[in-house]
Protein backbone atom coordinates (compact mmCIF):
# COMPACT_ATOMS: atom_id res chain seq x y z
CA UNK A 1 0.00 0.00 0.00
CA UNK A 2 1.25 3.21 -0.63
CA UNK A 3 2.33 5.92 2.10
CA UNK A 4 0.54 8.62 2.65
CA UNK A 5 1.96 11.11 -0.67
CA UNK A 6 0.50 14.52 1.63
CA UNK A 7 3.28 13.50 4.29
CA UNK A 8 7.26 14.78 3.61
CA UNK A 9 9.90 12.52 3.21
CA UNK A 10 11.89 11.82 6.19
CA UNK A 11 14.64 10.64 3.86
CA UNK A 12 15.47 10.68 -0.33
CA UNK A 13 16.80 7.57 0.04
CA UNK A 14 19.02 5.74 -2.65
CA UNK A 15 17.12 5.55 -5.62
CA UNK A 16 19.86 3.50 -7.60
CA UNK A 17 19.15 0.77 -4.70
CA UNK A 18 15.31 1.05 -4.62
CA UNK A 19 14.89 0.25 -8.27
CA UNK A 20 17.55 -2.26 -8.54
CA UNK A 21 15.16 -4.38 -5.97
CA UNK A 22 12.00 -3.63 -7.73
CA UNK A 23 13.12 -3.62 -11.53
CA UNK A 24 11.76 -7.08 -12.68
CA UNK A 25 8.55 -6.51 -10.74
CA UNK A 26 7.98 -2.28 -12.04
CA UNK A 27 9.15 -3.49 -15.24
CA UNK A 28 6.08 -5.97 -16.06
CA UNK A 29 3.90 -2.84 -14.64
CA UNK A 30 5.78 -0.37 -17.96
CA UNK A 31 4.30 -2.17 -21.12
CA UNK A 32 3.48 1.06 -22.95
CA UNK A 33 4.85 4.74 -23.65
CA UNK A 34 2.34 7.43 -22.43
CA UNK A 35 0.29 9.09 -24.52
CA UNK A 36 1.80 12.49 -24.12
CA UNK A 37 5.20 10.71 -25.34
CA UNK A 38 3.81 10.00 -28.60
CA UNK A 39 2.24 12.71 -29.31
CA UNK A 40 5.39 14.47 -28.83
CA UNK A 41 7.17 12.34 -31.27
CA UNK A 42 4.74 12.46 -33.91
CA UNK A 43 6.33 13.64 -36.60
CA UNK A 44 9.88 13.88 -35.11
CA UNK A 45 12.92 12.32 -36.09
CA UNK A 46 16.56 12.42 -35.87
CA UNK A 47 20.05 10.45 -35.93
CA UNK A 48 20.74 10.32 -32.29
CA UNK A 49 17.66 10.03 -29.89
CA UNK A 50 17.82 9.82 -26.09
CA UNK A 51 15.54 8.71 -23.30
CA UNK A 52 17.11 9.95 -19.63
CA UNK A 53 15.70 7.53 -17.05
CA UNK A 54 15.05 5.19 -19.61
CA UNK A 55 13.85 2.31 -17.04
CA UNK A 56 12.80 -1.08 -18.85
CA UNK A 57 13.08 0.76 -22.03
CA UNK A 58 9.39 1.63 -23.07
CA UNK A 59 10.17 5.23 -24.46
CA UNK A 60 13.71 3.98 -25.63
CA UNK A 61 11.25 1.89 -28.35
CA UNK A 62 9.45 4.53 -29.15
CA UNK A 63 12.60 6.50 -29.58
CA UNK A 64 13.73 4.29 -31.90
CA UNK A 65 11.19 3.87 -34.54
CA UNK A 66 12.26 7.48 -35.30
CA UNK A 67 15.77 7.94 -34.89
CA UNK A 68 19.14 5.63 -36.36
CA UNK A 69 20.15 5.27 -32.82
CA UNK A 70 18.07 5.77 -29.60
CA UNK A 71 20.53 5.93 -26.40
CA UNK A 72 18.52 4.68 -23.02
CA UNK A 73 20.45 6.33 -19.71
CA UNK A 74 19.52 4.59 -16.27
CA UNK A 75 21.00 5.12 -12.65
CA UNK A 76 19.58 1.21 -12.12
CA UNK A 77 21.39 -1.18 -13.48
CA UNK A 78 18.58 -3.91 -12.73
CA UNK A 79 16.19 -1.58 -14.87
CA UNK A 80 18.90 -1.31 -17.90
CA UNK A 81 19.17 -5.12 -17.62
CA UNK A 82 15.33 -5.20 -18.17
CA UNK A 83 15.50 -2.90 -21.19
CA UNK A 84 18.41 -4.41 -22.91
CA UNK A 85 15.80 -7.50 -22.54
CA UNK A 86 13.27 -6.35 -23.93
CA UNK A 87 14.97 -4.82 -26.47
CA UNK A 88 16.25 -8.31 -27.75
CA UNK A 89 12.61 -10.12 -27.26
CA UNK A 90 11.06 -7.16 -29.20
CA UNK A 91 13.90 -6.72 -31.98
CA UNK A 92 14.81 -3.33 -31.97
CA UNK A 93 18.00 -3.95 -30.09
CA UNK A 94 20.01 -3.11 -33.09
CA UNK A 95 19.13 0.63 -32.75
CA UNK A 96 19.68 0.56 -29.44
CA UNK A 97 22.69 1.74 -26.78
CA UNK A 98 21.70 1.22 -23.00
CA UNK A 99 24.15 3.13 -20.44
CA UNK A 100 24.56 3.41 -16.78
CA UNK A 101 24.37 6.83 -15.80
CA UNK A 102 23.09 9.86 -13.84
CA UNK A 103 20.79 12.35 -15.19
CA UNK A 104 22.92 15.03 -13.25
CA UNK A 105 25.64 14.05 -15.42
CA UNK A 106 24.80 12.55 -18.67
CA UNK A 107 27.67 10.15 -20.24
CA UNK A 108 26.63 12.07 -23.42
CA UNK A 109 28.75 14.50 -25.73
CA UNK A 110 27.86 17.73 -26.14
CA UNK A 111 25.14 18.39 -28.92
CA UNK A 112 24.52 14.95 -29.64
CA UNK A 113 21.16 14.87 -29.22
CA UNK A 114 18.08 15.58 -31.69
CA UNK A 115 15.30 14.24 -30.07
CA UNK A 116 15.23 13.35 -25.88
CA UNK A 117 12.61 12.27 -23.41
CA UNK A 118 13.13 12.91 -19.68
CA UNK A 119 9.93 11.49 -17.77
CA UNK A 120 8.90 9.99 -14.87
CA UNK A 121 12.57 11.15 -13.82
CA UNK A 122 12.99 14.40 -12.66
CA UNK A 123 10.67 13.84 -9.64
CA UNK A 124 13.20 11.51 -8.13
CA UNK A 125 16.25 13.89 -8.01
CA UNK A 126 16.99 15.46 -4.91
CA UNK A 127 18.02 18.23 -3.51
CA UNK A 128 16.39 20.84 -5.95
CA UNK A 129 20.00 21.83 -7.15
CA UNK A 130 20.20 17.89 -8.66
CA UNK A 131 16.88 18.83 -10.49
CA UNK A 132 18.57 21.61 -12.26
CA UNK A 133 21.35 20.43 -13.01
CA UNK A 134 19.72 17.20 -14.61
CA UNK A 135 18.06 20.05 -16.66
CA UNK A 136 21.12 21.60 -17.74
CA UNK A 137 22.72 18.37 -18.38
CA UNK A 138 19.81 18.22 -20.81
CA UNK A 139 20.70 21.21 -22.36
CA UNK A 140 23.91 20.52 -22.77
CA UNK A 141 23.44 16.99 -24.97
CA UNK A 142 20.92 18.90 -27.41
CA UNK A 143 22.09 19.41 -30.59
CA UNK A 144 21.27 23.17 -31.87
CA UNK A 145 18.12 22.37 -33.57
CA UNK A 146 17.21 19.38 -30.68
CA UNK A 147 13.90 19.34 -28.60
CA UNK A 148 13.23 17.10 -25.52
CA UNK A 149 10.25 16.20 -23.39
CA UNK A 150 10.20 16.71 -19.66
CA UNK A 151 7.80 15.62 -17.30
CA UNK A 152 7.36 15.22 -13.66
CA UNK A 153 4.60 14.37 -11.04
CA UNK A 154 2.41 16.89 -10.48
CA UNK A 155 0.29 18.52 -7.53
CA UNK A 156 -2.68 18.62 -10.01
CA UNK A 157 -2.65 15.27 -9.71
CA UNK A 158 -6.12 13.98 -8.05
CA UNK A 159 -4.41 11.97 -5.35
CA UNK A 160 -2.59 15.41 -3.96
CA UNK A 161 -4.28 18.13 -1.77
CA UNK A 162 -1.94 20.53 -1.68
CA UNK A 163 -0.81 23.60 -3.95
CA UNK A 164 2.84 23.71 -2.76
CA UNK A 165 5.42 21.42 -4.28
CA UNK A 166 6.30 19.13 -1.75
CA UNK A 167 8.83 15.42 -0.89
CA UNK A 168 7.37 12.67 -0.07
CA UNK A 169 7.83 8.90 -0.43
CA UNK A 170 5.45 6.50 -2.17
CA UNK A 171 5.78 3.01 -1.53
CA UNK A 172 6.39 0.02 -4.33
CA UNK A 173 4.48 -3.31 -3.14
CA UNK A 174 6.54 -6.69 -4.52
CA UNK A 175 4.64 -9.92 -4.59
CA UNK A 176 4.47 -11.04 -1.09
CA UNK A 177 3.37 -7.96 0.44
CA UNK A 178 7.06 -5.77 0.80
CA UNK A 179 7.32 -2.28 0.51
CA UNK A 180 10.01 -0.18 -1.17
CA UNK A 181 9.78 3.80 -0.28
CA UNK A 182 10.46 5.43 -3.56
CA UNK A 183 11.32 9.09 -2.94
CA UNK A 184 9.24 12.07 -5.33
CA UNK A 185 9.84 15.71 -5.39
CA UNK A 186 6.19 16.84 -6.09
CA UNK A 187 5.94 19.58 -8.17
CA UNK A 188 3.39 22.34 -8.42
CA UNK A 189 2.90 23.40 -11.98
CA UNK A 190 4.10 27.44 -10.96
CA UNK A 191 7.76 25.42 -9.34
CA UNK A 192 8.14 22.93 -12.78
CA UNK A 193 8.10 26.29 -14.44
CA UNK A 194 10.36 28.21 -11.99
CA UNK A 195 12.83 25.37 -12.25
CA UNK A 196 12.58 25.12 -16.05
CA UNK A 197 13.28 29.29 -16.02
CA UNK A 198 16.43 28.56 -13.78
CA UNK A 199 17.91 25.73 -16.19
CA UNK A 200 19.86 26.57 -19.13
CA UNK A 201 16.95 25.04 -21.43
CA UNK A 202 14.42 27.38 -23.48
CA UNK A 203 11.01 25.79 -22.06
CA UNK A 204 7.49 25.75 -24.71
CA UNK A 205 4.49 24.01 -24.36
CA UNK A 206 4.37 23.91 -20.43
CA UNK A 207 1.48 21.88 -19.50
CA UNK A 208 -0.26 19.64 -17.45
CA UNK A 209 -1.70 16.53 -18.56
CA UNK A 210 -2.68 13.26 -16.42
CA UNK A 211 -1.19 14.84 -13.24
CA UNK A 212 2.05 15.59 -14.49
CA UNK A 213 3.66 18.51 -15.81
CA UNK A 214 5.17 18.66 -19.12
CA UNK A 215 7.09 20.96 -21.27
CA UNK A 216 9.19 20.74 -24.52
CA UNK A 217 12.16 22.29 -24.46
CA UNK A 218 15.05 23.42 -26.62
CA UNK A 219 19.04 24.52 -25.75
CA UNK A 220 19.83 27.87 -25.66
CA UNK A 221 20.02 30.57 -28.05
CA UNK A 222 18.01 28.26 -30.75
Amino acid sequence: MDSDPGSDAGSTGDPRATYDRIAAHFSKTREYAWPEVESFLDGRSGAVALDVGCGNGRHTEALAARAETAVGVDLSGGLLDEAVARARERGYADATAFVHGDAAALPVRDGAVDLAVYVATLHHLSPRDARVESLNELARVLAPDGVALVSAWSTAHDRFDREEGFDTTVDWTLPGGETVPRYYHIYSPSEFESDLAESDLEPHHVTVSSGNCYAEASPPDR
